[in-house]
């Protein structure tokens, strides 16, 4: 194998002749050498010599193994005349192929190993380094063997340690036979020897062959311990380390042939310096290194990083518990209640903006080094503390407790089970290996399921949290039931427990939260029926029936074959159904069923089997979404649509899915873009078609395609940030943070989803989940392919960028003007004046508005123009507008979108005057206007906010622009039924956006007029109206950021956040809970439902930066840091009587609120702002010692702490926007921002960059950064650049770091081997000084 190089010449046949003369004579080895070394000095040949080591190793090999030339070559590589690399390179090449023909030369060749492969530092620094490992490669083939291009000698070296290793290892399993076992049968090296010809004469004497089997296996037992030796060595474990995160493919297969070795290997069992299980430790241990080298620097605080047992208590935690590591997801899911804010991706999955639930447990459980146990008894608890805030919350058109209950019992049990099979999945993926993607050290099969059980049964633990809201105590105790029946070996239909109530239990069952979370996990095969078993599951007490009723109702009937009579489908949409293979009979009925069942069957979907059939909920939103795209039906022949056709069943979906805890549950299932995607052909149909044809509904009703098209557009604008984009683009002087959700934005989200779906792993794991009659149409879809929407979104966007024009006489818009003007107005005559500048037509005037929906939403802005210059001069009274105003909502509901945008619009140009709200013109808000405004200064000063700049009670008249008041008299005509409600959803939060960006007090007069007319609505109001107090004030931002940072600590002087931790922040979230009005709202809660209306939210982050460092000097003055003096106890260090971990400890949850402030603020863009932006800013500029965290007395301590606060917080920031992997798309813009800070960090580590910040507290973050990036987001060092990887390690080793630059330098990837290579050599050479 080895590869002959040119020794021919003068100068080489006399060295070789030389040799054998001495060899000959038998000449001292120094003698020869110092002859040798003048002979190639007058020859100009440069030492070390390649040609030289060939010439010797081939001189040897075989025709002249003796002693005297192998002392040749051990004196040539003491006087360094060759490279000892190379040389035992072609030795192994030799020796190890023929070590059964001469077992001398392989106890030779591994002596010479155990003297030169471990002093690499000389080696590396010697002359023609690079040429002496291209050599060995070219000798070994490594390059071709590994399948790694090397260029750099840094590779080669790693690639040339392992190789030495392998073929070690190789050849004692070739010696024992143990070749065979491994999955390969065969090595990739040279070591297979040809057995000896033992029936020669010559060859057959006994004594002789037993001495070369002693002598043999005397080898074999070397090589095995030589192994260990290389596995053992600081140096060389930490090469192998390299070799293992670059080639991994190859690693996996030297590991398997190391456990062959371990099991089956008589030789180490008999040895006495190493047993199998210290090989496989050694071995173990090699990949643990980075743990080691991450874990020195904690040592410094003596911090506990890793996991730690929870304690929790079920309403508010300490701020030391670690429960508080959880509290971004706390936060998390408040603001995902928020009903103002439709996701277009889901609670479950990431994707182009935000890591959702999914990956931020993921990026919790990665940074604060936690058991998935932990992690998910954390995640269980913060979803039940949701529950509890959400038992009492105040009246209003906000998603209420069925989606709080949806967030726990679908969409948690969902989030595990990604989980759980992405880490089972993993084990069965080779692309898992790839050599972008590093080996880590992977958990046993099924252990995170195992954590998940555990976690489970440990929730019973908090009774306090598992109590179940009023309403969904029958269906705990129907859970708790089942369990009990189950164990008692009773066989029941399902049928006889939705038909039972609290009344109806044959016995106490004592159901509550932990039956139904456990019974979700069952029906997502997380866990099986033996949860039922667990310690306390069911009641001991309970006195078992000694017979079941043989009940047959609901969904038993069905699944039985009753027909679906209407008071079948009646119970059947009031019962939710309990498994999926009951929907689907629902689905067949809907799809193959007559015209009435297919009715009766959609209307049943969208019952209590979408709202609350938590255990099939995901189920039951994929067959809705799928039958609004209904088939072809095969006798369907005509120029219209065939969707026509199905215009009442179709409209009993959109009916269904409208109300405001579907839309959220289908947002929190990530489906809104998919469903988009359904409307979108629904609108450009029925708005195309003339409502000529009319269908008679069950109730008596009459359906028009009017109906229809307004129902779907409706439910469509909702989707996106429709009521938004007039105040974002116009008003302000800072563009908003985030991509403004649009139709186009919607169908690439959906477009995405579509062709991604189904090829990764996990996709396929989910599709083996889902239903296998379902149909789903996964073509991509364009706005050109609809081109009266986008027609429709042209004129809606130059509505707001610009004023009106373009209305010509004679047109078909202008005569469907006309005609609108004449249905809104006709009962109005005044001297003969009319509000539109024509006269009527003489046709019919419902003949003239007989067109396609569309045609009149092209019409109702000029519409709209008319009717307000009408009133603003005096031709139309305020009463007659918002009268008008309804006829034409009513005649076409889809007109309220143009009607919000158009009025929202005027609004922003500030052309019209304000009116005065006096009670005879327009409506009067006197009648409460200041007991609003005294509710809205409580809330502000239960959260110690004083915003004196904003008058309360004040004495002048109330005013409104003319178009808000005409938007709110028109909103307060409206009838608060179900009817009404899908459009109030459509046109209200349009209404707030808008009231809340106008002059002060024009959001508490809009709360006062809806207040007088829904008195249960008050306190929602009066709390929706307080959001405007921080669109108008930053101060009063700040103020509101310091109360959350306050009362998370445990430092705010108010009572009910005195506790901190998560209970303080969050308390029993909002609500009427006292008698007398409103109860104070915790600082948290009133952030999560204001921070989407600041108008500068750039700021924000800033500020928060401000706040944290504020944060660790109060935490550093309440701890006493500068009174004490640092003293070590078995505990860790204390100043004083203070523990410097619990600093930590507090430490860390201002930086998890911090970064979950910015994250839900902001989201991707927000975070990257501040990366790229804030923080080196922050580091640049000169602060006092009071913004520095500068404490002299406590001895640079709390400097250090505010530089680890800065670290978690941005690595939380990071996880939280992009998480701790590559998988996501949200992931793509890591590198350039990651490389751009960590180049920012390297300049000023080199001195190019002068700071501003403390030198401590720099330090500190960079040190802390570096160790939280190489201990728990290692696919980010992937995304730096080599040369900035480089720069940083360098500095850390000036700062005596040189275990966590080694690590840093490790995770960069094949490009940054040879660095970290020559890193390991180069800090055990001076180490050894």
């Amino acid at each position: 194998m080895a590869v002959s190089v040119e020794t021919k010449g003068p100068v080489w046949d006399s060295v070789l002749e030389y040799t054998k003369s001495a060899q000959d004579k038998n000449s001292d080895p120094l003698l020869w050498a110092v002859q040798l070394g003048s002979s190639l000095n007058s020859a100009g040949v440069s030492l070390p010599s390649i040609d030289l080591a060939h010439l010797l190793v081939s001189h040897i090999c075989w025709d002249n193994h003796v002693p005297i030339a192998w002392k040749f070559l051990q004196k040539a590589l003491t006087v360094k005349f060759v490279p000892p690399m190379l040389v035992l390179a072609l030795l192994s090449t030799r020796v190890i192929p023929n070590r059964k023909f001469h077992p001398a030369a392989y106890r030779l060749y591994m002596e010479l190993l155990r003297r030169h492969a471990f002093s690499l530092k000389c080696q590396i620094s010697g002359p023609n380094y690079l040429k002496i490992m291209k050599s060995i490669d070219d000798v070994l083939h490594l390059s071709q063997i590994f399948g790694v291009q090397a260029s750099e000698p840094g590779l080669l070296l790693v690639e040339f340690i392992f190789s030495i290793v392998w073929q070690l290892l190789d050849a004692s399993l070739d010696d024992e036979g143990l070749l065979e076992l491994p999955p390969e049968k065969r090595s990739i090296w040279p070591v297979v020897t040809q057995d000896m010809e033992i029936d020669n004469a010559d060859n057959f004497d006994e004594k002789r062959n037993e001495q070369l089997d002693v002598l043999c296996k005397g080898n074999t037992m070397m090589a095995i311990e030589i192994i260990g030796e290389f596995l053992q060595n600081k140096v060389t474990s930490r090469i192998l380390l390299l070799a293992q995160r670059n080639i991994p493919s190859h690693w996996e297969a030297f590991i398997q042939q190391l456990r062959v070795l371990s099991a089956k290997s008589v030789i180490l069992r008999n040895s006495k310096h190493i047993t199998p299980e210290a090989l496989l430790k050694l071995s173990s241990d090699t990949h643990k290194v980075l743990s080691r080298e991450c874990k020195t620097i904690s040592q410094e605080f003596n911090l506990f990083i890793g996991s730690r047992s929870l304690t929790y208590a079920s309403g508010r935690c300490h701020v030391t518990s670690p429960s508080a590591h959880w509290l971004p997801i706390d936060l998390f899911l408040e603001d995902a209640m928020d009903g103002s804010q439709v996701a277009a991706t889901g609670a479950t999955e990431r994707l182009t903006g935000r890591v959702i639930l999914a990956g931020l447990v993921k990026a919790l459980q990665a940074v604060n080094g936690t058991t998935w146990h932990d992690t998910f008894l954390g995640l269980w608890i913060a979803a039940l503390r949701l529950i509890q805030r959400e038992r009492d919350i105040s009246e209003g058109p906000i998603p209420r407790l069925d989606t709080c209950l949806c967030m726990l019992l679908s969409i948690t049990p969902l989030v595990v089970t990604n989980i759980v099979e992405e880490e089972e999945c993993e084990f069965f993926d080779e692309s898992d290996c790839s050599q972008t993607n590093p080996i880590k050290e992977k958990q046993a099969p099924g252990r995170c399921r195992k954590d998940l059980i555990s976690s489970l049964q440990m929730l019973n633990d908090y009774e306090a949290l598992l109590s179940p809201p009023q309403s969904v105590r029958t269906a705990a105790n129907q859970a708790a039931a089942k369990a009990i029946m189950f164990i008692y070996g009773f066989t029941v239909d399902n049928g006889y427990y939705e038909c039972m109530s609290i009344n109806d239990m044959p016995m106490d069952c004592s159901g509550n939260m932990w039956h139904l979370i456990v019974e979700a996990c069952i029906a997502r095969n997380l866990l099986d029926t033996s949860a039922y078993v667990w310690p306390g599951y069911v009641n001991a007490c309970v006195n078992i029936p000694r017979s079941v009723p043989n009940q047959v109702t609901g969904w038993s009937s069905l699944m039985k074959g009753c027909p679906l009579t209407p008071t079948l489908a009646n119970a059947l949409i009031a019962t939710p159904a309990s498994s999926l293979v009951e929907i689907e009979k629902i689905y067949e009925i809907a799809t193959q069923g007559s015209d009435d069942e297919k009715i009766s069957a959609a209307s049943i979907l969208c019952g209590a089997s979408l709202v609350r059939g938590w255990n099939i909920q995901e189920h039951v939103i994929l067959f809705i979404t799928s039958l609004l795209s209904p088939p072809v039906p095969s006798d369907y022949s005509g120029s219209e649509s065939y969707l026509i056709g199905y215009a009442p069943f179709l409209n009993v979906l959109l009916v269904g899915i409208s109300s405001v805890d579907c839309v959220h549950i289908f947002s929190l299932h990530g489906m809104v873009s998919i469903l988009a995607g359904m409307l979108i052909p629904l609108c450009e149909v029925f708005g195309s078609t003339a409502p000529n044809v009319s269908w008679t509904l069950p109730t008596g009703e009459e359906l028009t395609s009017h109906a229809v098209f307004s129902n779907a557009f409706t439910l469509l604008l909702r989707l996106w940030r429709f009521d938004h984009p007039p105040l974002d683009h116009v008003m302000g002087d800072a563009t908003p943070v985030g991509s403004q959700r649009t139709p186009e934005y919607l169908l690439l989200v959906r477009n995405s989803k579509v062709s991604d779906f189904g090829k990764s792993p996990k996709d396929r794991l989910k599709i083996k989940r889902l239903s296998k009659i379902l149909n789903f149409y996964l073509e991509l879809i364009f706005m050109d392919s609809f081109p009266k929407l986008k027609c429709w979104y042209r004129q809606h966007q130059k509505c707001i960028a610009s004023t009106l024009s373009g209305l010509v006489q004679g047109t078909t818009v202008h005569q469907i003007v006309d005609a609108l003007l004449s249905m809104m107005f006709r009962k109005i005559s005044r001297g003969g004046q009319t509000v539109n500048s024509t006269a009527s037509g003489s046709s019919s005037l419902s003949l003239r508005l007989q067109v396609p929906a569309w045609d009149i939403l092209e019409a109702t802005p000029f519409v709209l123009d008319a009717a307000l210059t009408a009133c603003a001069h005096g031709r139309l009274s305020p009463r007659e507008l918002a009268t008008g105003l309804k006829d034409l909502a009513d005649f076409l509901p889809a007109t309220l979108a143009t009607i919000a945008s158009y009025l929202s619009a005027e609004v922003t140009r500030g052309i019209w005057k304000p009116v005065f709200m006096n009670g005879s013109d327009w409506p009067s808000p006197a009648a409460n206007l200041s007991i609003v405004e005294q509710q809205i200064k409580k809330i502000m000063a239960a959260t110690g906010i004083n915003v004196p700049s904003l008058t309360i009670g004040g004495s002048s008249p109330a005013m409104l622009p003319l178009p808000l008041a005409a938007l709110v008299s028109l909103t307060i005509t409206y009838k608060l039924d179900k009817a009404s409600e899908r459009f109030l959803l459509l046109i209200g939060p349009a209404l707030s956006s808008l009231a809340e960006g106008c002059p002060w007090p024009c959001m508490p007069i809009i709360a006062s007029l809806w207040a007088q007319k829904v008195k249960r609505w008050n306190d929602f109001l009066v709390f929706s109206a307080s959001r405007a107090v921080f669109h108008h004030s930053s101060d009063a931002v700040v103020q509101l950021l310091r109360s959350c940072f306050t009362s998370t600590l445990g430092l705010s002087p108010f009572t009910i956040h005195s506790n901190g931790g998560v209970g303080a922040v969050l308390g029993h979230g909002f609500g009427s809970h006292f008698s007398g009005g409103m109860s104070p709202v915790s600082p948290g809660i009133l952030y999560l439902r204001v921070h989407r209306s600041v108008r500068d939210i750039m700021f924000v982050t800033e500020e928060i930066v401000s706040l944290l460092m504020s944060s660790v000097r109060d935490t550093a003055s309440t701890s006493g840091f500068s009174r004490g003096k640092l003293s070590t106890t078995k505990f860790g260090p204390r100043y004083g009587q203070f523990s410097l971990g619990a600093a930590m400890e507090r430490v860390k949850l201002a930086a998890s609120l911090g970064a979950s402030l910015v994250w839900l603020s902001g989201g991707l863009s927000l975070v990257q702002s501040l990366i790229k932006e804030t923080l080196p800013s922050w580091f640049i500029s000169a602060h006092s010692p009071d913004q520095d965290c500068g404490e002299p007395g406590a001895g640079g301590v709390v400097a250090m702490l505010g530089g680890y606060a800065l670290a978690y917080f941005v690595v939380l920031c990071g996880t939280f926007a992009w998480g701790v992997d590559s998988a996501s798309p949200a992931s793509k813009p890591r590198p350039k921002v990651l490389g751009s800070h960590l180049e920012f960090l390297a300049s000023a580590v080199d001195g190019k960059i002068s700071l501003g910040c403390d030198y401590a507290t720099w330090r500190a973050y960079i040190v802390w950064f570096v160790s939280l990036m190489v201990g728990c987001t290692q696919k980010w060092v992937l995304d730096v650049h080599v040369d900035v990887l480089k720069r940083l390690s360098y500095g850390l080793m000036r700062w005596n770091k040189e275990e966590l630059a080694m690590a840093l330098l490790g995770l960069g990837g094949v490009g940054a081997t040879t660095a970290a290579a020559e890193l390991i050599i180069e800090i055990e050479s001076l180490t050894c000084r």
